[in-house]
């Protein structure tokens, strides 16, 4: 069971809703993933005209809960306007913070992002916020109050998969809220190392919505972040420089 605040869930994947062709395969691949949390750009809806359609609208919101992201921003002020935004609109008390330092890179602002949990929590904000693979900035959010943190397994979109797991490691082993691998994700394979490294989830997009085949790639994610939690549970065989024979030698003819 994968704890965030007051909320429970049984899904560790959590799926971004952008990027996809269109917004049938959007929801069939939603469904196919298992997700309970869906996460968006609050800046893809109209919040002046909330009848304007939008993508939300072909998914059954009483299944999911939403994780709206303050992307876009640039500065801590920005991230809780638009999270202030979010929770007006009735959608959500949980809010990921992203508050992107470089527009080349699209890596986090960590000092940005840092000041915007510190407020948001104090306004009684559910706060995730987006980071790189920093466990000092990771535990001082902790520290603030944030209630899960989200390092980057490599930048948005790259699909470069995890490049440091190292440092993966060492915020996984101090942290005492959830960690969710965000970003960079490109195959099931990158998703089931990040569980067997220990993450409390995994939340990704692109992978999914610009696969081929969208739909079975979800499946195939989720599936990935199963096996790779039970792996975590499980225990691996230790790593041996010689090989060790799987059957018995002792009673052996000689």
């Amino acid at each position: 069971m994968l704890t965030i605040g007051p909320y429970q869930f049984q899904s560790r994947l959590l799926m971004g809703t952008g990027k996809f062709s269109s917004l049938e395969i959007q929801s069939r691949a939603v469904e196919e993933s298992g997700a309970e949390i869906l996460t968006f750009a609050l800046r893809r809806l109209n919040l002046d005209n909330p009848r304007e359609p939008h993508f939300l609208e072909r998914l059954d919101l009483k299944r999911y809960r939403l994780l709206p992201n303050t992307a876009g921003a640039k500065t801590a002020e920005e991230a809780v306007r638009i999270a202030r935004l979010a929770r007006a609109s009735g959608m959500c008390d949980m809010i990921k913070v992203e508050v992107i330092g470089n527009s080349h890179t699209l890596l986090p602002d960590p000092i940005a992002t840092l000041e915007a949990t510190r407020q948001l929590v104090e306004e009684g904000f559910i706060v995730l916020p987006y980071i790189g693979d920093d466990p000092i900035l990771a535990k001082r959010l902790e520290e603030a109050g944030a209630h899960a943190v989200m390092p980057g397994a490599s930048p948005i979109g790259s699909g470069q998969g995890i490049l440091n797991p190292l440092y993966l490691t060492f915020i996984i082993r101090e942290a005492k809220i959830p960690v969710i691998v965000d970003a960079g994700i490109g195959a099931p394979s990158d998703a089931a190392l990040a569980m067997e490294l220990g993450a409390d989830g995994v939340l990704l997009n692109s992978a999914v919505a610009h696969a081929k085949n969208p739909v079975s790639m979800a499946r195939g994610m989720r599936l990935a972040v199963e096996a790779g939690r039970l792996a975590h549970q499980s225990g691996r065989i230790p790593k041996k420089e010689a090989a060790s024979a799987s059957s018995p030698m002792e009673g052996l003819p000689t």
